[in-house]
């Protein structure tokens, strides 16, 4: 059985500027940088880590061989839920870090907080809750 052998699966994203997503990823989000490759002295490709969740980043070079460019925004459209205890916690974390985003809303029973890369990748943190419908946190 073939899918006896799945053990996870990992979201990877073609990114326009490394450090501008390591900005965002490592020093906004808290993730770590768990894998790397490095060619000739640039970071190209890694993986990071944020508790049990994984996500890989890549920038191709711009031109020559294995080069790449977007023809648009590459992250346009693409949410990734991440599930959690708290979703507040992971808010007010990059909150206190400095990342500029709205707070947490209550929807479908859970606690969401969205991101957006610079390259338009939507992260969704959530977390059950028994606050109610379009609740906002941080509002009494």
């Amino acid at each position: 059985m073939p899918a006896a052998n799945v053990k996870d699966a990992v979201p990877y994203f073609r990114v326009v500027d490394m450090k501008a997503s390591l900005a965002f990823y490592v020093d906004g989000l808290g993730f770590e940088i768990d894998k790397r490759w490095d060619d000739r002295g640039i970071l190209r490709w890694c993986t990071l880590k944020l508790g049990g969740a994984s996500l890989r980043l890549q920038q191709f070079k711009p031109k020559g061989q294995d080069a790449w460019k977007p023809a648009g925004q590459v992250g346009e459209g693409v949410t990734i839920y991440l599930e959690c205890e708290d979703a507040t916690a992971i808010w007010s974390q990059a909150a206190a870090r400095g990342m500029d985003t709205p707070p947490p809303e209550v929807a479908n029973g859970m606690w969401l907080a969205g991101f957006d890369d610079p390259d338009g990748y939507h992260l969704e943190f959530e977390s059950p809750t028994d606050a109610p419908e379009d609740s906002v946190f941080g509002e009494d």
